[in-house]
């Protein structure tokens, strides 16, 4: 498993009435009112639980998809009225108890909770400036026998190695792929080649999305891009529609090379924080098995080793 929270995702690529739940004003202000996105978010999960998952009998014929308000405001011992106003976006802010509780109903993972959370806090401002240190690109280029690229909160690549820019379908090559993993996976058919579990790298990257839009609603250029990548890909809205939460962790991946073929490789993720708390920047970090045979392509890949001073 890579930490991915699963969702189940048609691929078609035709369709172009926008129904995410992206909002923001003409003017590119931000991804919206918290109450409003707290709500939102509150009802594409409980459409994803079916009353079997927490002890409910389905009975019958039902209107709606997963539970229903008043079921899910009985798990979480809270007033139909009160869920209702949350949903709508008309309660004040909930009280961790009350979130807690929500979060047990919806059987949300530690991603999923952390982000309703989020919500429920409402914060304003722009995401603090990430940049890429000194000290930072001197790590990168120290790991050269290991692939290695850097995303900020937009999931724009803003370093890497030179393996790394390899690997990932040629970061370093101005005009060969687009520097947005989002807008590379969803807007350019070449990803998916490189990519062969695409689906699952598309639930990531909207996930990771979905968890900056809630820390992060003023941030102009995040929702242009949310904007973009809803107007233009079908694939970015049903994955968006279906309410992923991704938190980057560690695990597998299997990336195609055009010279070294299909590769499975382990990967890393670390974090640099921006300020304390902040999400900032991730470095993404792949490796393999000594003496497997992604060892031995990764090294037939790599640069010629510099020598040091």
């Amino acid at each position: 498993m890579d930490g991915v929270d699963r969702v189940s995702v048609s691929t078609g690529t035709t369709g172009t009435t926008e129904t995410t739940g992206i909002t923001g004003t003409s003017g590119g202000s931000g991804t919206g009112d918290g109450r409003r996105e707290l709500g939102r978010f509150l009802r594409v999960r409980r459409e994803r639980v079916a009353p079997e998952q927490v002890g409910l009998t389905g009975g019958g014929r039902r209107r709606v998809r997963g539970l229903r308000r008043e079921e899910l405001a009985q798990l979480a011992g809270i007033s139909v009225d009160y869920y209702v106003r949350l949903e709508q976006g008309r309660a004040t802010q909930p009280s961790p108890e009350v979130l807690d509780a929500l979060a047990r109903a919806l059987r949300l993972d530690a991603a999923g909770h952390k982000h309703l959370v989020t919500l429920a806090t409402a914060r304003r401002g722009a995401a603090p400036a990430a940049r890429v240190s000194p000290q930072l690109r001197r790590l990168l280029d120290a790991m050269e026998r290991l692939p290695a690229f850097v995303t900020d909160h937009r999931l724009d690549v803003v370093a890497w190695n030179l393996l790394g820019a390899e690997l990932m379908g040629g970061l370093a090559e101005p005009g060969r792929r687009d520097p947005n993993n989002a807008r590379y996976l969803f807007l350019d058919p070449a990803s998916r080649a490189v990519h062969p579990d695409w689906e699952d790298r598309a639930a990531e990257a909207v996930g990771q999305l979905r968890v900056s839009a809630g820390r992060y609603p003023d941030d102009r250029e995040l929702t242009a891009l949310l904007t973009e990548l809803s107007a233009r890909s079908a694939d970015f809205r049903r994955i968006w529609d279906a309410g992923a939460v991704v938190m980057c962790t560690a695990g597998r991946k299997r990336l195609r090379h055009p010279v070294a073929g299909l590769l499975i490789l382990d990967y890393e993720t670390l974090h640099v924080p921006a300020a304390p708390g902040e999400t900032g920047l991730v470095v993404h970090v792949f490796s393999a098995g000594e003496h497997s045979r992604e060892a031995a392509a990764l090294a037939r890949l790599a640069p010629p080793r510099r020598a040091r001073p």
